[in-house]
């Protein structure tokens, strides 16, 4: 039994689940549901359609190159059953999984960080838009970005000196446990 991939969205279509429809031509398309099936015969382009894997590839949202993917292509080659290499097989397959996931969060870790500047951008200037609404309307506008400003650098200044505490504690205990 081999778990066949959607033509339209590329998920899996396990055996007994999902559609095929056979083209004039005898060309195969394997579909997992009956939505991919119908955009499939309106004629939509999976890689316009924002909910499709290709969608998030060509948009950059996963990765779309990759040594992993290497080993989910498909082979036409049977192989005799042998219990050790299919042991060794299935261990190989974690394996990869668990670099792949890991490869997966690094990708999008570095996609959020860009993201997370722009925010906090958009942030700042709404804040700059309605600081009225912030403020009480007898203050000014100056006083009360002077203000703000004045309580992010004292936090700034607790952090750094919390730290600095931290750091000295550390190499205090370090001093004691080589006593």
């Amino acid at each position: 039994m081999r778990i066949e991939k959607c033509y339209f969205c590329s998920s899996p279509c396990y055996p007994g689940h999902g559609m095929v429809f056979v083209r004039n031509d005898s060309k195969q398309f394997r579909f997992c549901r009956s939505k991919c099936i119908r955009n499939f015969h309106k004629k939509r382009n999976p890689r316009k359609v924002a909910w499709t894997k290709t969608y998030r590839k060509t948009a950059g949202k996963e990765m779309a190159v990759d040594a992993t993917f290497e080993f989910e292509k498909r082979r036409n080659r049977p192989v005799k059953y042998n219990r050790e290499l299919m042991g060794k097989t299935l261990q190989a397959m974690k394996k990869v999984k668990d670099i792949q996931n890991a490869r997966e969060d690094r990708f999008f870790q570095a996609r959020m960080k860009d993201a997370a500047v722009e925010k906090k951008q958009q942030a700042r200037v709404e804040i700059e838009k309605s600081i009225e609404l912030l403020a009480p309307a007898v203050a000014s506008r100056e006083q009360v970005m002077r203000n703000v400003v004045d309580s992010a650098r004292a936090r700034i200044a607790a952090r750094k000196k919390v730290g600095v505490k931290q750091k000295v504690a550390s190499v205090g205990n370090v001093d004691k446990m080589e006593e």
